[in-house]
């Protein structure tokens, strides 16, 4: 196995990440990712109450005895859920790793930190990844432009971001947007990563709870099939192309555009039931640009073992090879 600051500071096998997503992120998925020997969070707010969190969490401990964590997203809103409430939930169930994301999370990293659980802030850009690290978080994740869901406001993509962070946080990173196999596992860590967060390849595996016609929409898809909506209220989304999305941005081009004129079109509810009943046109849906990069639907085993064995081969041979090592002096 490949081992880094990461690992050794969660306590997992393999330097892979299936982050927080929406309508996802649940326990059958998440201790699967668990098993596999990699690090899965539940999504706290996919949860309609923090008593049904507590239950998914329990759920969780039931099918596996690795750890795994719960992400928490932090975002305006005119009625916010009642992050305390959850963040209790969190902490009463003895989980042990928390994924913050979103709008100044110093008060949930400091009552986490109280409890002695170690938090990962997930960020998309350097001044937020060292105001995190200020803030006392173990590790970061840094987003890149090509992510799923959203990529921030700079457009940075992860080929500039990732050295860029590392080259200032001192605390374990992991590299997120744009990840789907081994190369991007082994560029993430030549570029000063500890390890890569993936979240739409893991949507594409067996034990994600979305519609198969999803899954096979997200093999079916290239690189291209994605779209950036909200650009124009400075809340920038990457979802997966489709009927909807192409008429959102439609509205967003002919300039003025309030969520008021597009909130029928982006309604969560939607978006659920697309993952739901598998209608990929039926709302929108968050997807990365590296769906041109899935080409199957493996398990969670599957794709990590896969990634791991892969990333350590293109380490040992071809990288060795262009470095003009032997394998005797590579395994010196």
């Amino acid at each position: 196995m490949i081992k880094t600051r990461f690992t050794e500071t969660f306590g997992v096998e393999a330097p892979i990440v299936q982050g927080g997503m929406q309508w996802v992120g649940r326990a059958e998925l998440v201790a699967a990712v668990a098993n596999a020997g990699a690090l899965g969070f539940i999504t706290a707010l996919t949860q309609p109450t923090p008593d049904d969190l507590r239950k998914e969490i329990e759920k969780c401990k039931s099918l596996t005895d690795k750890p795994f964590g719960v992400n928490l997203t932090i975002l305006p809103a005119l009625t916010p859920p009642p992050y305390a409430e959850y963040r209790q939930a969190i902490i009463d169930s003895g989980v042990q790793i928390v994924e913050t994301a979103g709008y100044k999370p110093q008060e949930h990293v400091d009552h986490f930190k109280e409890h002695g659980i170690k938090v990962i802030h997930k960020c998309t850009a350097v001044r937020h990844a060292l105001s995190a690290e200020r803030m006392g978080v173990d590790a970061i994740s840094i987003d890149g432009f090509e992510c799923a869901g959203h990529p921030g406001e700079d457009d940075i993509p992860g080929l500039i971001l990732i050295p860029a962070a590392a080259d200032k946080v001192k605390i374990p990173m992991i590299a997120s947007g744009g990840f789907g196999d081994a190369r991007g596992l082994v560029a993430a860590l030549a570029l000063g990563a500890e390890g890569v967060n993936m979240g739409t390849r893991f949507m594409c595996t067996k034990e994600s709870a979305i519609h198969q016609k999803v899954k096979e929409q997200i093999v079916a898809n290239d690189e291209r099939q994605t779209d950036l909506i909200f650009r124009t209220l400075h809340n920038t989304a990457r979802v997966a192309k489709n009927a909807v999305s192409q008429e959102v941005v439609g509205i967003e081009k002919k300039g003025g555009a309030k969520i008021e004129d597009i909130a029928h079109l982006v309604a969560g509810a939607r978006g659920r039931k697309v993952y739901e009943e598998g209608d990929p046109d039926y709302g929108i849906w968050s997807a990365g640009m590296v769906q041109g990069l899935i080409h199957d639907i493996p398990s969670c085993q599957e794709l990590v073992s896969r990634m791991v064995s892969e990333a350590e081969d293109i380490i040992r041979t071809r990288l060795n090879r262009m470095a003009g090592l032997s394998g005797a002096q590579a395994a010196e």
